[in-house]
């Protein structure tokens, strides 16, 4: 299935778009870093399009003394693939995390 053709206003819109995306993730991601938010909170809004459509991965490896193989590791024992994002993690996947990390 071919993509649709956008107009030069649709692109700009959706350039926009996708720039305000990664810069609120990018906020998310410092905030965890601080410790301003918690993975709870961040699990709690799982709905909302700029968490959801983030990559497990990167969720993981902005908490705080959490790196590239240590993400890596937790994911494998509780299940998660590498390339999953946020909406896609079932309750047991959310359970095991919120276990593990508490309120981090």
């Amino acid at each position: 299935m071919p993509l649709p053709t956008l107009s030069l206003e649709e692109k700009r819109k959706a350039l926009k778009k996708a720039q305000r995306v990664r810069s609120q993730r990018a906020k998310l991601r410092r905030d965890l870093k601080a410790g301003r938010t918690t993975i709870r909170e961040v699990l709690e809004r799982a709905d909302d399009d700029v968490i959801a459509k983030m990559r497990v991965v990167y969720l993981l490896e902005s908490l705080p003394r959490i790196g590239k193989v240590r993400t890596r590791k937790i994911m494998n024992d509780i299940g998660i693939d590498e390339t999953r994002r946020v909406q896609g993690l079932g309750s047991r996947q959310k359970q095991a995390l919120l276990e593990r990390f508490g309120d981090k």
